[in-house]
């Protein structure tokens, strides 16, 4: 037997970390619960407590978000419910019950057009909508619970969702041209070697704030796209150079949040794989 992990809780359980946490725990060492938007809404604090105190999780685990940054712009409100409301509650319930929670949260607390890395002690400065939901969740967590360890990580890809690695590989496999970002630059991480180190910080009960991307430098969207095509054996000029303002425009380019895992090598812990490595990986094992 390994490490008692005891009971845990997993929120956002069906998007692609949440599972692939499930996928990789020793389910002999864990009582997991799983909960996602259909079971349980973790903006409304009355369900997360009946919840809580009904299984009392020693660790909850937020994997829940609204992570899509254009609909974060058109509802602020539901951004902020979702990605700081949510956390408020959790982190209120982890209190009275004595759990530890971990927060999962993003690059885009950081906003920079110089390139240059962010740690975990330099101050974030989110110009999104979005990024600005999520550093009030982080806010919240900090606030309100006293063992909490917060995760931030940048452009997470799996195979549950839509998100930018899906939609790269579906179109250009199917031929098709598709525009990227070549001013948008931050580090690919999947949610496999995400949710590994996360595994990892659980077991060692950590707390505070850990940067968790994958190695081997950053790229644009742009770089990231024809790296997939690459991959694919498909023609890299089915990926078309764009600026970030043109795909989105309320933001601004050049725009780098490049993510340094300085805790992670403070404490001497494993670093995940090049994001090169993962993403050949990844694309193995979906074809």
């Amino acid at each position: 037997m390994g490490y008692d992990y005891g009971k845990i809780w997993v929120t956002g359980a069906s998007g692609r970390v949440g599972t692939m946490i499930r996928r990789i725990l020793d389910m002999r060492d864990v009582e997991l619960f799983e909960t996602d938007v259909d079971d349980l809404d973790i903006t409304c604090a009355d369900e997360v407590t009946k919840f809580a105190s009904r299984n009392r999780p020693n660790t909850i685990i937020n994997c829940a978000g609204l992570t899509d940054v254009d609909e974060c712009e058109k509802n602020i409100e539901k951004a902020y419910r979702v990605n700081a409301l949510g956390p408020r509650n959790l982190s209120a319930v982890a209190r009275k019950i004595d759990a530890r929670i971990i927060q999962l949260s993003t690059d885009d607390v950081f906003s920079s057009r110089q390139e240059r890395a962010f740690n975990e002690f330099d101050t974030p400065n989110p110009v999104s909508v979005y990024g600005k939901s999520k550093l009030a969740g982080e806010n919240f967590v900090k606030e309100l619970a006293p063992k909490h360890l917060i995760i931030r990580s940048s452009w997470v890809y799996g195979r549950e969702g839509m998100n930018f690695v899906n939609y790269i590989i579906q179109k250009v496999s199917a031929g098709e041209k598709v525009r990227a970002a070549t001013d948008e630059f931050a580090v690919p991480t999947s949610a496999k070697e995400l949710s590994r180190v996360i595994i990892r910080l659980v077991k060692e009960e950590q707390e505070g704030i850990y940067h968790v991307v994958c190695r081997g430098g950053c790229c644009s969207r742009y770089e990231l796209a024809r790296e997939i095509a690459r991959m694919l054996g498909k023609d890299e000029s089915l990926v078309v150079p764009a600026m970030l303002k043109e795909l989105h425009p309320r933001m601004e380019g050049p725009d780098y949040t490049l993510l340094d895992n300085l805790m992670l090598r403070m404490c001497e812990m494993e670093s995940p794989a090049t994001w090169k490595e993962a993403l050949a990986e990844y694309i193995n094992e979906i074809l």
